[in-house]
C-alpha cells in the first residue's frame, strides 16, 4: 500500500511563517522555511518562525528543503533550520544567491556542498519520487513552484504566483508544466490563498506604469519613491521609467541594496553604472538636493516609514525632505505597520511636501486572485486541492470558490498547522493524525526564544515602566547600611511622590528585619517578598503595576542579588 502525508508546521491561518512537509515512504520533503514579522503586541520581537521540533525528532528521514523564491516568509527560517538539522537545500540561482547573503548576515558561513542550485529544466531524482521546478511570475525573479511526481498522481506546490504576462523573461510562467503534470495526473495541488477575496485577474495592467510616470513628469523637485526592499520587479519599473526622463539613480536602505548588487551582478538588474549614485553624508558643503534623480527609500515592513520619518525631522544623514519634494508611497501598510504608516503621512503633510499615495488599486497584487485561481484549476486539473498561504479567511475563500467551480466538497480539504492529510493508493484517507506545531519568537539572533513571560513583563514596561530599588546591607553582622535608592523609569517622577518613596522604605525595612531575625537568610523570599510587597501597594495607590526589581548588595561578599 502506498501513503503520502502531506502537513504544515506554519503557513496556515497566518501571513508568512511558511513551512510545508510532504512525506513519501517515511521520506519527508520540506517546501520553504519561512518567517513572519511579528504585529505590534510582540514587544522586542524580531521574527516569528515554525516550531521544528517535529522535525527535529525525524531529522534521519529528510531529504530536503526545497525554496520557492527569496522571500522572508519563505527563506527567513533558513539559519535555524540549517543550524538545527542541516539539511540539503535547493533553490533557484537568485533565491540561493539571497541564502548565502542571509547566512552571512547571521555569521554562518554557507557550506556551498549543502546549497544546491536548481536547473530548473532537470528534474531531481529520488529513489522513489522526482522533484519538478517550474517558473511562476512574482515579484522576485526566479520564483518558482514545485511538482512532486509520485506513484500516485503528482502533488503540486503552487505558492505567491499570477498568471501576468506583462513580464520579463526572469519573471513568466511555464505553463507547458502545469499542462504536462495534468497529463500525468495531479493528485492533489497546494494553492496559495493569500489573494482569494480578489476578484478577477492580478495583473499589472498599464496603470502603474502610466501613474508612475505622470508623477515623475509633474514632479518640480527631488523626487523621492517609498517602497518595500523585497519588491525587485517595482524596484526594476522605477528605474525604468527614471532612465527615461534621463534621471539617475540612489538607492537608500541597507537590505535593498544588497539585493540590487545581487541582481545586477547576476543579470536580473539592469541599472547603467553611470546612472547609480552614491550619496555623500550631508554635511556644509553637500546637501544631495539633486533635481535629476529619483531616490529610492527602500525597507522592509516598517522600514521605509522609519526613514521617511527621520528625513522629515532632519535626523537622516543622507537626506532632508522639504516643501519642494515629491514623495510616491509604493509602500501601502501590512499589518501591524499601520501606526508608523499614519504617523509619517502626518509628517509629510505637516512638511507640506508633495505626498502621492498608490494604493492597492494601482499596486499589482503577486498573489493569485480568483480568476488565476480557476485558471490553475483548469491547467492542471487536481483531483484535491488543499488551501495553502494565509489567513483562515482566506483559506476558506478559496474553499468556497473551489466548491463553486465544480469541486466536490470532500476533495477541498480546509486544515490548519499540525493536522496531518493522509492519501492511501490515491485516495484521501478520512483520519486525520496530528503533528507537533507552533512558534520560535526570535530576539536578535536564531538561538534565542522568548516565552510568554518575558513579553508579559515587555508589555508591563511598556504601559507602566519599572522601579528599581537598590539597597546595602552586612548580611552577617545583621546591619541596613542606608535607605534605599529607589529609581523609576516609565512609572513615576519620585521627587514629587515623597509619601511613596517613604512607604516604599518602610516596606523594604520591615522586610529586611524580618530576614535578619532568621538564623540564614533566604535570598529568594527576601527578595520576592520585597518585590510583592511592593507591587501590592503601588497597585492599590496607583491602580499600575510597574515591574519592580529589588537589587540587594551585600558589602562583605559583594554579593548583588536581584530578581527580575
Amino acid at each position: 500500500m502506498s501513503q503520502i502525508k502531506f502537513f504544515a508546521l506554519g503557513g496556515l491561518g497566518e501571513n508568512g511563517k511558511n513551512l510545508y512537509c510532504v512525506e513519501i515512504d517515511k521520506k519527508i520533503i520540506v517546501l520553504d522555511a519561512g518567517l513572519k514579522h511579528p504585529s505590534g503586541d510582540l514587544l522586542g520581537v524580531d521574527a516569528v518562525i515554525p516550531d521544528i521540533s517535529y522535525l527535529e525528532s525525524r531529522k534521519e528521514d529528510i531529504v530536503g528543503v526545497f525554496i520557492s523564491h527569496a522571500h522572508d516568509k519563505n527563506i527567513g527560517a533558513l539559519p535555524m533550520i540549517i543550524s538545527a538539522l542541516n539539511p540539503p537545500i535547493y533553490g533557484t540561482n537568485f533565491a540561493i544567491a539571497v541564502l548565502k547573503d542571509l547566512l552571512k548576515e547571521n555569521k554562518m558561513e554557507p557550506d556551498l556542498n549543502q546549497l544546491h542550485i536548481v536547473d530548473i529544466a532537470k528534474p531531481i531524482l529520488f529513489p522513489t519520487f522526482k522533484i519538478i521546478y517550474y517558473s511562476t511570475t512574482h515579484s522576485v525573479p526566479e520564483s518558482a513552484g514545485i511538482g512532486i511526481l509520485t506513484s500516485d498522481g503528482v502533488i503540486v506546490y503552487a505558492t505567491d504566483f499570477t498568471f501576468d504576462q506583462n513580464v520579463g523573461n526572469f519573471y513568466s510562467t511555464e505553463f507547458d508544466k502545469l499542462v504536462h503534470f495534468q497529463q500525468l495526473g495531479v493528485l492533489a495541488l497546494l494553492c496559495e490563498s493569500s489573494g482569494a477575496l480578489s476578484i478577477g485577474h492580478s495583473t499589472s495592467d498599464y496603470n502603474l506604469i502610466y501613474a508612475i510616470r505622470n508623477t515623475f513628469t509633474k514632479a518640480e523637485g527631488r523626487i523621492i519613491v517609498a517602497m518595500y526592499s523585497t519588491e525587485i520587479a517595482h524596484i526594476q519599473r522605477i528605474i525604468n521609467e527614471a532612465l527615461k526622463l534621463n534621471k539617475r539613480i540612489s538607492i537608500i536602505g541597507r537590505r535593498a541594496q544588497r539585493l540590487v548588487d545581487i541582481g545586477e551582478t547576476m543579470g536580473y538588474i539592469q541599472i547603467p553604472a553611470d546612472k547609480l549614485v552614491n550619496l555623500k553624508y550631508i554635511d556644509e558643503s553637500n546637501n544631495n538636493e539633486f533635481d535629476d534623480v529619483v531616490f529610492l527609500v527602500t525597507g522592509e515592513r516598517h522600514e521605509p516609514f522609519f526613514m521617511l520619518q527621520r528625513m522629515c525631522k532632519g535626523y537622516d544623514r543622507l537626506l532632508k525632505l522639504n516643501y519642494k519634494d515629491t514623495v510616491l508611497m509604493m509602500c501601502p501598510p501590512v499589518v501591524g505597520t499601520e501606526k508608523i504608516a499614519a504617523k509619517t503621512y502626518d509628517a509629510l503633510f505637516r512638511l507640506e511636501a508633495r505626498v502621492v499615495k498608490f494604493d492597492k488599486k494601482i499596486l499589482p497584487p503577486y498573489h493569485a486572485s480568483m480568476e488565476d485561481l480557476k485558471l490553475m484549476y483548469s491547467l492542471v486539473k487536481p483531483k484535491y486541492l488543499i488551501p495553502i498561504n494565509g489567513e483562515y479567511r482566506n483559506q476558506l475563500a478559496q474553499h468556497d470558490l473551489a466548491i463553486d467551480y465544480g469541486f466536490s466538497e470532500d476533495h477541498v480539504v480546509l486544515i490548519d498547522n499540525g493536522e496531518v492529510v493522509t492519501f492511501e493508493n490515491g485516495e484521501l484517507a478520512m483520519k486525520h493524525d496530528t503533528v507537533m506545531n507552533g512558534s520560535i519568537m526570535v530576539d536578535g539572533n536564531f538561538d534565542s526564544d522568548i516565552n510568554d513571560t518575558v513579553l508579559k513583563e515587555r508589555e508591563l514596561l511598556s504601559e507602566d515602566g519599572f522601579l528599581l530599588i537598590i539597597a546595602n546591607i552586612d548580611a552577617r553582622e545583621r546591619v541596613m547600611f542606608n535607605q534605599p535608592e529607589i529609581v523609576s523609569r516609565g512609572f513615576m517622577y519620585m521627587r514629587d511622590n515623597e509619601e511613596v518613596i517613604n512607604k516604599i522604605e518602610e516596606i523594604y525595612s520591615n522586610i529586611t528585619k524580618k530576614q535578619f531575625a532568621n538564623r540564614y537568610i533566604d535570598w529568594r523570599i527576601y527578595k520576592d517578598s520585597i518585590r510583592d510587597e511592593v507591587q501590592r501597594y503601588l497597585y492599590k495607590e496607583t491602580k499600575r503595576k510597574p515591574v519592580v526589581i529589588p537589587v540587594i548588595i551585600d558589602t562583605q561578599s559583594d554579593k548583588i542579588c536581584k530578581v527580575i
